[in-house]
C-alpha cells in the first residue's frame, strides 16, 4: 500500500520541476528566435546555448516521467497528459533546433559555398560533422539517462514487491507462533489435568488398600476372639 505523504511529496516534486520546465521551455523559444536573427560565429554560439537548455529541459522531462508514478492513479491520467503535452513541445523546439542548426547559409554567413572542392566547404563540412557528433553525443547522454532513470525505477518496484513479500512472510511466521503458543498453553493444560487425575487415583487407591487391609485385620481379629 502506498504511503500518502509519499503520493503527496510525489505530486508537489512533480509541480516543482514542471514549472521549472515552463521557465527552461520559455528560454529555450527565446534562444530559438534568437538564433533566426544570426548568422555566423553569434549563431554557433547559439545555437551551442539552445543545445544546452535542451538537455536541461529532457533532464527536467525525465524526472518528471520517474516522478509521476508516484502519483496516485485516479489523477494520474491528467498528469499524462500534461507530460505528453510538454515532450510533444520539447519535441517541435528540438526539431526547429535542428533546423536552425542545418541552415549552413545562415551558420557560416558568406563563407558558405556550394563549391565541394573549396578548403572553406572542406572546413564547413568539417564543422558541420563535429556539430553533429556533438548532437550524437547528447543524444546517447540523453538514453542513458532514460535507460539508467528505467533501471532504477525497475530496481525500485522489485525492492517494495521484497519489502511486501518480507512483511507478509514476518506475518505469517508470528501468526504461526501465535498458534504454537496455542497449542503449548493447552497441552500445559492437558497435562496438569492428567496429573491432577493421576494424584486422586493414587489417593484413591491408597484408602481403598488401607480399608481392605482395615476390613482383613477385623476379620482376623474375630475369629480369635
Amino acid at each position: 500500500m502506498s504511503n500518502p505523504l509519499d503520493t503527496d511529496a510525489g505530486s508537489e516534486l512533480f509541480s516543482s520541476y514542471e514549472a521549472e520546465l515552463k521557465l527552461v521551455q520559455a528560454d529555450l523559444n527565446q534562444k530559438l528566435d534568437q538564433i533566426s536573427e544570426l548568422s555566423g560565429e553569434p549563431r554557433k554560439s547559439a545555437i551551442r546555448l539552445a543545445e544546452r537548455t535542451l538537455d536541461e529541459a529532457n533532464e527536467l522531462l525525465g524526472q518528471m516521467r520517474i516522478e509521476k508514478q508516484n502519483i496516485p492513479s485516479a489523477t494520474r491520467s491528467k498528469i499524462n497528459q500534461r507530460f505528453r503535452n510538454f515532450e510533444s513541445d520539447i519535441d517541435g523546439q528540438k526539431r526547429k533546433l535542428k533546423s536552425l542548426s542545418d541552415d549552413r547559409k545562415a551558420l557560416f554567413g558568406n563563407r558558405y559555398s556550394d563549391n565541394p572542392d573549396s578548403d572553406q566547404q572542406l572546413e564547413q563540412r568539417q564543422q558541420l560533422l563535429s556539430g553533429t557528433e556533438r548532437l550524437d553525443r547528447s543524444s546517447q547522454r540523453l538514453r542513458d539517462s532514460q535507460r539508467i532513470a528505467n533501471e532504477t525505477e525497475g530496481i525500485g518496484r522489485d525492492t517494495l514487491a521484497d519489502l511486501q513479500l518480507q512483511r507478509e512472510t514476518i506475518q505469517h511466521t508470528r501468526m504461526n507462533m501465535l498458534e504454537s503458543e496455542g497449542y503449548v498453553d493447552r497441552s500445559v493444560k492437558t497435562l496438569r489435568g492428567m496429573a491432577r487425575r493421576m494424584a486422586t487415583n493414587r489417593i484413591i487407591t491408597v484408602a481403598i488398600i488401607t480399608l481392605l487391609v482395615l476390613l482383613i485385620i477385623a476379620v482376623i481379629y474375630s475369629k480369635f476372639h
